[in-house]
């Protein structure tokens, strides 16, 4: 007699067949366990409405989360009744949301831009250029196939990015001969990883049924392939995956010190600085948003508030009595002596 399936294994089994990422797997899987620790071990199967909006409310009360991850953990909590469970959620009670106010994203001058590169090794600084170049997402850079890039239309395909959306964005004419060096590297690794008697990527969904020779064509390796074979998670499949996520923010990270940066920026302040140097040149707003990839446009419209010069484009009064020059420093010494 088979044993039963355990209920987070059920989870990872749904999500895989609905074709999840494997982030968003990791993410669900560990907030159900948080759900199920929080009510000392009961089965979600014995819990209700008003079980979760405590477990929400906790978030947002004791752990001081974010709205966004306040709205994740409902979401892989509403999964789990609707689609493991078969016992979707009615309303639920009133719930302490978490509150948190829109932060201005922080954005890179050209020339922070260019120290920041100057400051990256290889392969790093090309993976930061075609982000900025593109305004690509850190995964969307990483997940690149040699097949996603059109060095004749000048184009680069994202395809299945956040949401599961395809779009087309532009590509960068000064990456063009350093990206045609980058797949032959990626090349001369899969060339040899076939003569090891491995080779074959990880394709997405059922293409490897369909397409059987695919996962071996060099069309479909990835652009910025990692220095060793590993073992996929979810397949167990030993292949050789792109550069981990975590190396290029570190990377980007040292980056920023040593060009002497002092914003907080990180590797999304790449995309960020795309968005706002586009629409600083006269870029229209909806072309913006079809190359970031935004559903809503106002999510994009919130580099127009980066550009606002101050608080709604107001010139402070004090500029008329000092006007441009700068403050005498009689003033503040005056202020020191009166001590």
């Amino acid at each position: 007699m088979s044993k039963p399936v355990k209920l987070l294994d059920q989870l990872r089994q749904t999500i895989r067949v609905r074709h999840y990422s494997y982030r968003t797997e990791q993410a669900y899987v560990m907030w159900v366990t948080q759900y199920i620790r929080f009510h000392n071990l009961q089965h979600p199967q014995n819990l209700d409405e008003s079980d979760i909006a405590a477990f929400l409310t906790y978030l947002a009360v004791h752990r001081n989360v974010s709205p966004n991850t306040q709205n994740q953990a409902l979401n892989a909590l509403v999964f789990l009744y609707k689609h493991v469970l078969d016992s979707p959620l009615k309303d639920l009670p009133t719930i302490k949301r978490a509150s948190g106010k829109q932060k201005l994203p922080v954005v890179l001058t050209q020339q922070e831009i260019k120290a920041l590169l100057k400051n990256l090794p290889y392969p790093y600084w090309i993976i930061a250029a075609i982000m900025y170049g593109s305004g690509l997402r850190l995964m969307e850079a990483m997940r690149l196939r040699i097949k996603d890039l059109d060095f004749q239309y000048r184009v680069i395909h994202v395809v299945d990015g956040k949401g599961g959306k395809d779009r087309v964005v532009t590509f960068p004419d000064h990456l063009v001969e350093h990206l045609k060096q980058q797949i032959e590297h990626a090349r001369l690794l899969h060339k040899k990883d076939l003569e090891d008697g491995f080779g074959k990527t990880i394709l997405p969904y059922a293409l490897e049924r369909k397409y059987p020779n695919a996962a071996a064509s060099f069309n479909w390796q990835l652009v910025f392939p990692a220095n060793k074979r590993s073992k996929h998670p979810q397949t167990k499949q030993i292949s050789r995956y792109h550069i981990h996520e975590q190396s290029v923010q570190r990377a980007v990270k040292r980056g920023i010190r040593a060009a002497g940066i002092e914003k907080p920026a990180t590797s999304h302040s790449l995309r960020h600085s795309f968005a706002t140097h586009l629409l600083e040149r006269g870029a229209d707003i909806r072309t913006v948003q079809e190359q970031l990839g935004h559903t809503d446009i106002r999510t994009t419209q919130i580099y127009t508030h980066v550009l606002q010069r101050g608080a709604g484009c107001v010139v402070s009064p004090l500029n008329d009595v000092f006007g441009m020059e700068p403050m005498d420093n009689a003033l503040f010494d005056s202020k020191k002596s009166r001590k």
